[in-house]
């Protein structure tokens, strides 16, 4: 794992309210676009993940994944999944609570 991905505090407090409701949750970001470019929010087991998924980290105790592709774009930056007001993605557990996950993110220091 590598502890590229870090949570807000709104984040964390949206991850708990939505794992109270729906249990252990999941996150993939992956490159695509529209609902793809926003982190998802997915049920335990409601996404396979793939060989070229890349495990970056947890946040709020919930592994988070990133697409192959999309990590070789982004090796060397770090995620920080926040909160915004908005409706979340279509298959995301954040959509219909008037708040939704977004990803903001910095570089990393490259050795």
């Amino acid at each position: 794992m590598l502890n590229q991905v870090e949570a807000t505090e709104a984040a964390l407090k949206l991850i708990d309210e939505i794992r109270a409701d729906h249990g252990p949750v999941i996150f993939h970001q992956s490159g695509g676009c529209c609902d793809g470019s926003a982190p998802m929010c997915l049920a335990e087991g409601d996404l396979l993940i793939s060989d070229s998924d890349v495990l970056l980290g947890e946040i709020g105790g919930a592994p988070f994944y990133i697409g192959g592709q999309q990590y070789e774009a982004w090796k060397h930056t770090r995620l920080i999944i926040d909160v915004i007001d908005g409706r979340g993605g279509m298959f995301s557990l954040d959509n219909g609570r008037g708040r939704r996950f977004i990803t903001r993110s910095e570089l990393c220091r490259v050795d």
